[in-house]
């Protein structure tokens, strides 16, 4: 376990050799928590495939701390019509052993950098409830709570409310 607050982390972007731990980091949050919505743990083929496909805007990235990822991060299309091609979701996700010591503020960081750089005008979170450190992280990174998507989610038999979180660019420096 980690003891002291992280200081030295490197956020860069995901190789492809990076697949087999954002699988494991991810993984964890598939079958465990509700983190992430997905149901079915990504095989490490899937991961590979998933970073592949990530060009562009749309980036992974991961965060390391003497070689070893830490957590990683990803925009993504908000939505697959194009009037919504000026903004993107973000996602992150920090191993367990990590948490609370900077990695996921320094992914969103990088990830709201990146944004503005690729023009986007806005990024939206979704985060399932009762994610509160997730929440708290992205207000700290200038995000408002702009709805709640009641009961829009299932997993591990149980109906999951939605938050949706906002962050306008042009607040973000660049």
């Amino acid at each position: 376990m980690v003891s002291a607050r992280l200081t030295g982390v490197i956020v860069r972007p995901a190789r492809l050799s990076d697949a087999y731990r954002i699988r494991e980091i991810y993984n964890l949050e598939v079958t465990t928590s509700t983190a992430t919505l997905d149901l079915e743990p990504r095989s490490l083929e899937d991961q590979q495939q998933y970073l592949s496909h990530r060009t562009g805007a749309f980036v992974v990235v991961v965060a390391e701390s003497d070689s070893e990822i830490t957590g990683f991060g990803s925009l993504s299309p908000y939505r697959d019509r194009p009037g919504y091609l000026t903004s993107a979701e973000d996602s992150v996700y920090v191993d367990r052993d990590w948490h609370g010591h900077g990695v996921g503020s320094a992914i969103l960081t990088e990830l709201l950098r990146l944004a503005h750089i690729h023009g986007f005008h806005t990024v939206m979170a979704r985060i399932i409830g009762p994610q509160q450190a997730s929440m708290a992280l992205h207000v700290r990174h200038g995000f408002e709570l702009v709805g709640i998507e009641r009961e829009v989610a299932r997993k591990f038999g149980r109906w999951h409310d939605v938050a949706l979180m906002q962050c306008m660019l042009e607040q973000v420096p660049a």
